[in-house]
């Protein structure tokens, strides 16, 4: 990674002076704008920036996000459209209800758009309704889960999109959604550049998750691992209530376990954390279930988190089907651990008693708590900012507990995944006492 790589696009030079200037009073500034060159180093580590400092090489960095003294677009004139897309996720009417409310309040735009069901929202072909948004539509939207835009997965006519934007008038869209909905808006932008049309496209982080790349963390997710905590925590009480007692929770993840980490620090009562980032056997001497059998031989009871892309190696037919977003459809390993566990210890009449649940769509669909929901909030006003400075093809983000802005090409050239020789994965190992490695030499 190369400084020039974190640079984010700008439609041109601000010449308007923003409303949040205007409206401070001499004697009681209310912000402080932030100066194009401020950074955030990406390593915070000094080495790291004394090697750069020897070498003549400039340390990577994140643009700072925050408001700007000067503004490109002028909000008399401008036009804003909304789009949620993807699954549904704790805080998405939190991102919305602080887009409409920073638009129309600090900068007096009122002609804010919603267009519903995702991207399919911008192709007219679909017929779908558009929302004028006001205030007093989003005042209370932050209490209920889900999206009030609603939401829908696919690729869609790109071009379309952008005949949508022109005909609307459309001069900032805010994109909020996961790596998905990311390369769609960096395709809507490169249509924009296309045709050289002046719209500001912003990208707003949402996955469950937590795994986009060069991004501290996503809204939603730290709701998702309080909620499982609390499952988790009911869970260990099924399985300490019966003689060897087992509880498998399946908790979401497709590719990276951060939710099944964090849920299971937080509880201190999982004995067997199961993520895509660390293949395991089942039979074997070091295989789960062998591992399994000598926990309920000696405590009796066992909690087992397994994220949703975890064991995929293990299915016999492995043919990869995509859902309309292109992600691989996995197959089900919270169902399949259940059984392989009951044919093991019914053949070795073992005996256990097995519970298995699986709350993902009950976690995703639950409103934001309070600090998700000022995380979102914050996303939120900050996307405003730098939309309206001329920013654009960038998505806000988060890092070293700083807002941050990156273009949105560095965000999905890769998902984030646990480090499996790092401190989140170590600390799990040491809570849970599982072995580091069910993998049979």
């Amino acid at each position: 990674m190369k400084y020039e790589d974190f640079l984010v696009s700008v439609l041109g030079k601000g010449n308007v002076v923003s409303p949040l200037k205007q409206s401070q009073r001499e004697d009681s500034p209310v912000y402080k704008f932030v100066d194009e060159n401020e950074r955030i180093i990406y390593d915070n580590d000094l080495s790291y920036y004394n090697s750069c400092m020897q070498s003549g090489v400039t340390p990577v960095s994140f643009e700072k996000a925050g408001p700007k003294e000067n503004i490109f677009f002028e909000p008399a004139k401008t036009k804003v459209g909304i789009v949620t897309c993807g699954g549904i996720c704790p805080g998405l009417n939190n991102v919305i209800r602080s887009i409409v409310n920073q638009l129309y309040y600090r900068y007096g735009i009122s002609r804010i758009m919603g267009f519903k069901y995702g991207y399919a929202g911008l192709v007219s072909d679909y017929n779908h309704e558009v929302i004028e948004f006001t205030p007093e539509m989003v005042s209370d939207i932050h209490n209920a889960g889900g999206t009030i835009l609603g939401t829908s997965r696919g690729v869609q006519d790109v071009e379309k999109i952008v005949d949508t934007l022109e005909i609307m008038n459309i001069n900032v869209l805010f994109c909020i959604g996961g790596d998905g909905t990311l390369r769609g808006a960096h395709a809507i932008h490169q249509e924009i550049q296309n045709r050289k049309l002046k719209i500001a496209v912003a990208g707003i982080p949402k996955t469950i998750d937590n795994d986009i790349d060069l991004i501290q963390k996503s809204f939603g997710f730290e709701t998702a691992f309080s909620i499982a905590n609390d499952i988790i925590r009911n869970a260990h009480n099924e399985a300490q209530g019966a003689y060897n007692g087992i509880a498998i929770v399946k908790l979401m993840g497709r590719d990276s376990g951060f939710i099944a980490a964090s849920a299971s620090l937080a509880t201190q009562e999982v004995n067997f954390v199961l993520v895509p980032e660390i293949s395991f056997d089942l039979y074997g001497p070091r295989g789960f279930l062998k591992v399994l059998r000598k926990r309920l031989e000696t405590k009796h009871h066992a909690v087992v988190v397994v994220a949703e892309g975890a064991g995929q190696d293990l299915f016999e037919n492995r043919e990869s089907e995509v859902d309309a977003s292109g992600n691989v459809k996995h197959k089900d390993i919270g169902v399949f651990l259940k059984e392989k566990i009951k044919e093991e210890f019914d053949a070795k009449n073992f005996p256990y008693s097995i519970k298995y649940i699986d709350p993902s769509y009950i976690i995703r669909s639950a409103p934001a708590n309070p600090n998700d929901s000022k995380f979102c909030s914050l996303l939120g006003q900050n996307a405003v900012h730098a939309a309206l400075a001329g920013k654009t093809d960038f998505v806000v983000g988060y890092w070293n507990n700083e807002f941050t802005l990156l273009p949105i090409p560095m965000a999905v050239r890769q998902r984030k995944k646990i480090d499996v020789e790092g401190e989140l994965w170590w600390n799990v190992l040491e809570a849970t006492g599982q072995p580091i490695s069910m993998k049979n030499h």
